[in-house]
């Protein structure tokens, strides 16, 4: 897990640049550094920007109790923030938070944009990472018609064959310099080896922690 200290943070968005309206605030768009899942959204005033960036944890404006709020403050679930990016207008931010429980909306769900027609369902990440959420809804409602569960089913020795199957595929596709194939084979390889991930109670994200470490 990398951490960003607020001197990286004031490079990356110059205060004075930010164009704020009639009321002194920015609509602030807040996502999971990780999978880009959509968090919240709420607005900042200058100094609710300048505390984030000293804090390196996110701070807002309360239009309805006029005061500053430190996210998480109460709940513990505060937001340590990985990235902060504005928009080609200067008059939006995008911040990019390691959301610590997992929960950013005040009603306990991990994303405040977790309502569709009424009803409470997953906010959409990475394609990655809604395949693997299908994959553990699998797993934890098997089906029987479901390839997925007939390879939690198998175990480890069917899952891990599968993934010894689709290498040796991938390889081959490389080796034929198929670009339609390989991006098939790979695909096979990713799903077969996410499903191994579920079996061993591994999260992806814990995947996609390695991978930021190894980038920095």
């Amino acid at each position: 897990m990398f951490s960003t200290d607020s001197d990286s943070l004031h490079k990356a968005i110059p205060v004075e640049k930010i164009r704020y309206d009639e009321r002194g605030l920015v609509p602030a768009i807040v996502q999971d550094y990780l999978d880009g899942t959509v968090l919240m959204m709420a607005w900042m005033n200058q100094e609710s920007l300048q505390k984030t960036l000293e804090t390196a944890e996110t701070w807002f404006w309360s239009r309805s109790r006029q005061e500053l709020w430190h996210k998480g403050a109460t709940s513990g679930h505060i937001q340590k923030v990985r990235s902060i990016r504005y928009d080609c207008d200067s008059d939006a931010l995008l911040i990019g938070v390691e959301q610590i429980g997992d929960i950013a909306c005040h009603t306990g769900e991990r994303s405040c944009f977790h309502q569709v027609d009424g009803k409470i369902t997953a906010p959409p990440g990475d394609t990655l990472s809604q395949l693997f959420q299908v994959i553990c809804d699998r797993r934890d409602h098997p089906t029987e018609s479901s390839y997925t569960c007939k390879l939690f089913a198998g175990g480890d020795n069917k899952i891990l064959k599968k993934i010894g199957e689709e290498t040796a595929e991938v390889v081959m596709a490389f080796k034929d310099d198929d670009q339609e194939a390989i991006a098939g084979e790979v695909a096979d390889l990713l799903y077969h080896t996410m499903v191994a991930l579920a079996h061993h109670q591994v999260d992806l994200k814990a995947v996609y922690r390695k991978l930021q470490e190894r980038r920095r």
